[in-house]
């Protein structure tokens, strides 16, 4: 393997570990804070944070938003996928929340068809539909256990592929710093906006008290590794190109599964193991057969 290749997929690792990093504290402040609140404080310390470094590298040049209504759009996926998903790990097992989020790839392809006019293969019709079945698997114990609430990873799964297909409408208008910046923005603002809904909603759980130090503290450090594990995929995409990372995406459910046994002593049953297996063998299908089509084909 060459050193540039083995380099990315070791920062892909690294970035992906940080991910389930940040997850796990979210996790941790289940029934102490709402995770719409968490959100909306990891991604103001973000924005700021991020917003700050852009104005420094690139001055108010680096705020436009060409095409501001698919800005809004990435910013909505993200709003959305993290309040659901943060909610989620709070209420149900952790690895199990993170393999149903990982039908994103899916419900992209199919998003991108319809809303970008790309062709629907056949290939995305076998990988959606074996991912959905490996994500009623997963959810049978969990939807007996916690009722519909058990769906919202699939509700972050479609918020994150609403940033997908957001990324490749606004792709080339700007730097990808400016990029992770404008949606941080938008996101921030939307995350506000479900954090208020969500407190008067009547909804205990989603009630917004006053947060202790360890809670800032902790949301805090969701918005350092989540910022870092972004640059760190950003990297790795650099050196090696986002098809050649893009299977290292399922350590993150290694970890996932790692800091659930760790800190949280669950146990997930071999049905549920078996749910996720399919999940992921169905992402890399999908990604093999896309790595097919897009390779240049050779002439006899």
């Amino acid at each position: 393997m060459r050193n540039q290749t083995r380099d990315a997929l070791l920062l892909a690792i690294g970035g992906f570990a940080l991910l389930s990093t940040g997850d796990s504290l979210v996790k941790t402040m289940a029934g102490q804070w709402p995770g719409p609140a968490i959100a909306s404080l990891r991604y103001v310390v973000g924005t700021l944070g991020l917003g700050s470094l852009l104005l420094w590298r690139e001055g108010q040049a680096g705020f436009r938003f060409d095409r501001l209504g698919w800005h809004a759009v990435r910013g909505f996926g993200v709003a959305f996928s993290a309040t659901t998903f943060f909610t989620a790990v709070q209420i149900m097992p952790f690895a199990a929340a993170t393999a149903i989020s990982f039908t994103s790839p899916m419900i992209t392809a199919l998003l991108a068809a319809l809303l970008l006019g790309e062709p629907l293969r056949r290939e995305t019709w076998i990988a959606s539909i074996a991912a959905f079945a490996g994500v009623i698997v997963v959810l049978r114990p969990n939807f007996a256990a916690i009722g519909p609430a058990a769906v919202l990873p699939m509700f972050a799964a479609l918020g994150m592929a609403l940033l997908m297909i957001g990324n490749r409408a606004v792709q080339g208008r700007g730097s990808a710093l400016a990029m992770q910046v404008n949606v941080a923005i938008f996101a921030t603002l939307f995350l506000l906006l479900f954090t208020v809904v969500g407190h008067f909603s009547g909804v205990a759980m989603l009630h917004v008290g006053v947060p202790s130090w360890s809670v800032v503290g902790r949301s805090a450090m969701i918005a350092v590794t989540g910022s870092g594990a972004h640059a760190l995929i950003y990297m790795a995409t650099s050196r090696a190109g986002a098809g050649t990372i893009a299977p290292m995406t399922y350590f993150q459910l290694i970890m996932a599964g790692f800091y659930g046994w760790l800190l949280f002593h669950e146990h997930p049953d071999l049905t549920a193991l078996g749910g996720a297996a399919i999940i992921i063998a169905a992402g890399l299908y999908l990604w093999r057969a896309g790595r097919v089509i897009d390779e240049p084909q050779g002439t006899d």
